[in-house]
């Protein structure tokens, strides 16, 4: 896509600026989640296939990235949050951002298809296209619910790691998508709160927009209480375990407790102050994740020392 106002602005890249097309906050996620996948699959790969899957996992979710924001340089030149980024600032073309988008999704794809198997390589191509095509170029700029429908996209990694290893779907895959799926909404709207005018300005229907902000914290608030039995659910499958249970409660206990007092938050007071608690959420919303994953980091170190777990 094209805009005079980027154009205009087109300077030399450098090296760091193609890393950052990749998105490295969101891509260490990626990392994360895939690798915790791969690990906790039964089986298992090579140390060095193992490796090379998640950095072609991460390559992926990071073609996707450059991919996203080479569609959306329009709206991102509009927001304070995405203004910096590579395209919109013109350290990196559209055309460049595209095309390097393009090359390292081909290359991503292809790769693990050889490294690990193709189920798992076709699962990180479908993932780069629902999140091109059906998030970005569709769902973000038509529907509030953009980020609900869209999430997917961002629970597929552990998915894929978990297919690296068996080349098939499970139970326990399905646990981790479900989590990383009901977790998206929450964690997105709470950062739509306190960046609303953003979205507003570049006319993104999220649903601080079309709803305004009451909506908004009601529907954290459902869909935090909806995340708990599938956040739970994971201790009682075969990738869970006493420790995982543990960490899943207290996190799950602040998790609501916090959305239910965004719910009750008045928006005066909200505005008044910044919106300091909303912006505690979000980053609650981190940590509740990563806690989370942690979690069964520790029961799959468990397994391989050989120590009992309670369920299994």
């Amino acid at each position: 896509m094209s805009d005079a106002a980027i154009v205009s602005k087109i300077r030399p890249a450098n090296l760091g600026n193609y890393f950052a097309l990749l998105k490295p906050r969101v891509m260490s996620l990626v990392v994360f989640t895939a690798a915790i996948g791969l690990l906790a699959a039964p089986g298992g790969l090579s140390p060095l296939a193992s490796m090379v899957s998640i950095l072609l996992i991460a390559i992926g979710g990071g073609a996707a990235g450059a991919l996203n924001m080479w569609w959306d340089a329009d709206i991102d030149l509009l927001m304070r949050r995405t203004a910096n980024r590579p395209v919109p600032s013109g350290r990196v073309s559209p055309q460049a951002a595209r095309n390097f988008g393009l090359v390292l999704s081909v290359l991503s794809v292809g790769l693990l298809g050889l490294v690990a198997n193709w189920v798992a390589a076709g699962m990180l191509g479908f993932t780069i296209f629902f999140y091109v095509v059906i998030y970005t170029m569709w769902l973000k700029r038509s529907t509030p619910w953009n980020i609900v429908i869209g999430g997917a996209s961002g629970a597929f990694p552990p998915v894929i790691g978990w297919m690296a290893v068996t080349g098939g779907f499970s139970l326990e895959a399905a646990l981790m998508f479900g989590l990383v799926f009901m977790w998206t909404p929450p964690h997105f709207w709470s950062l739509s709160l306190f960046m609303k005018d953003d979205y507003s300005r570049a006319n993104v229907p999220m649903l601080t927009v079309t709803h305004g902000r009451p909506a908004t914290r009601w529907q954290i608030l459902v869909y935090t209480v909806l995340l708990v039995p599938t956040a739970l659910a994971l201790a009682f499958s075969a990738v869970g375990g006493a420790v995982y249970l543990t960490i899943a409660l207290w996190l799950n206990f602040r998790f609501v407790k916090g959305a239910v007092g965004l719910w009750q938050r008045d928006e005066n007071v909200a505005k008044q102050d910044g919106y300091k608690a909303e912006k505690k959420f979000f980053r609650l919303s981190l940590l509740y994740l990563f806690g989370l994953f942690v979690g069964l980091l520790l029961e799959i170190t468990l397994r391989h020392l050989g120590v009992p777990t309670l369920f299994f």
